[in-house]
């Protein structure tokens, strides 16, 4: 098994070789692949020293499966190139997710529709998959019509510049911004750049990704993305409209029994999920679980989940062990 990791000097590469490294991935030969300005840079992964090599020679390497966190422009220009000599490019970015010819997968929720000619994959954005892990089995018993979700996302997932925006804010030190404002002390409802209709990017990816992985245009999401001063970990507040009743007690078995999901719901004990709890975490974390009173069938949720693990990292690795498992034999 020959892996590519491309982007690996990022934040998002990092947490790739330390989730690499956790769950055993079975790799024979790792490339670890970089932007030229790194070429040559030395990292350590599983105590043996890996240079960092270009994207050409990564190519010419015809690796098994590559990885990419490297942006969406890098991934437009180069997973093609991969793919042409065989390689199954598992993509990070936003490039590839709404192209009809290529699947956007959550591994829990519909892996299965991978299929061998499948060479370019595309993981969802972060925030949508700990929604729709969360949303996807109550989909199926209760039948959602409308969701209406706000998130509360960390600066991790602007990158490096962000959370040194942040951090220098922390300490009163002036230095590079990521974002048009302050972050320290302040709560920016602006993820991404803003589209015509008055949305951001990232609103339209909540709005249009969970149709796309669960094969069903039925529901519709309407969201509200904010950038708050915390260093890890997306929480999202979360409203569904459902077209048929439910019990609360059958919400929580429904998702206690969620492979990924862990339930974090006890008022009496001020027990709901935090990112300081997600933190470092593969699970996605619901709680705050109540009807809401205002109209019929509808529930509030409130879900957190590490955006740098299960919303990148842990859910391409899993992709990638279910090619090698089923796949790639």
């Amino acid at each position: 098994m020959k892996l590519a990791l491309v982007g690996a000097t990022g934040m998002v590469g990092e947490v790739m070789l330390k989730v690499l490294q956790e769950r055993n991935f079975p790799i024979d030969e790792l490339l670890l692949v970089a932007s030229e300005r790194s070429v040559g840079k030395e990292i350590s992964f599983k105590g043996k020293s890996h240079k960092v090599i270009g994207l050409e020679d990564a190519v010419a390497a015809k690796p098994n499966i590559a990885i990419f966190s490297a942006g969406g422009n890098t991934s437009l220009e180069w997973a093609p190139k991969f793919a042409e000599l065989g390689t199954t490019v598992i993509d990070n970015s936003s490039a590839w997710r709404m192209e009809p010819d290529k699947k956007l997968i959550v591994p829990e929720i519909n892996a299965y529709l991978l299929t061998k000619e499948d060479k370019i994959i595309a993981n969802p954005n972060c925030s949508t998959i700990q929604l729709v892990m969360a949303l996807a089995p109550l989909h199926k018993k209760y039948r959602m019509k409308r969701v209406v979700v706000s998130t509360y996302q960390s600066v991790s997932g602007t990158g490096l510049k962000a959370v040194r925006q942040m951090e220098n804010e922390m300490a009163g030190v002036k230095g590079e911004m990521a974002y048009p404002y302050p972050i320290h002390k302040n709560a920016l409802p602006h993820c991404d750049v803003f589209e015509a209709n008055g949305y951001t990017k990232e609103e339209m990816k909540l709005a249009r990704e969970p149709q796309k992985i669960l094969d069903d245009r039925s529901f519709s999401v309407t969201a509200t993305a904010v950038r708050i001063p915390t260093a890890g970990g997306h929480s999202e507040a979360v409203n569904v409209q459902f077209e048929n009743d439910f019990e609360l007690s059958d919400i929580r078995k429904i998702l206690h029994e969620t492979p990924g999901i862990t339930v974090q719901d006890n008022p009496d004990t001020n027990t709901y999920p935090m990112p300081m709890y997600a933190h470092d975490k593969d699970e996605v974390f619901v709680g705050r679980i109540r009807r809401d009173e205002t109209q019929p069938n509808t529930l509030n949720m409130w879900i957190v989940s590490d955006n740098l693990r299960k919303g990148a990292a842990t859910n391409a690795v899993q992709i990638a062990e279910y090619l090698i498992k089923h796949l790639l034999v």
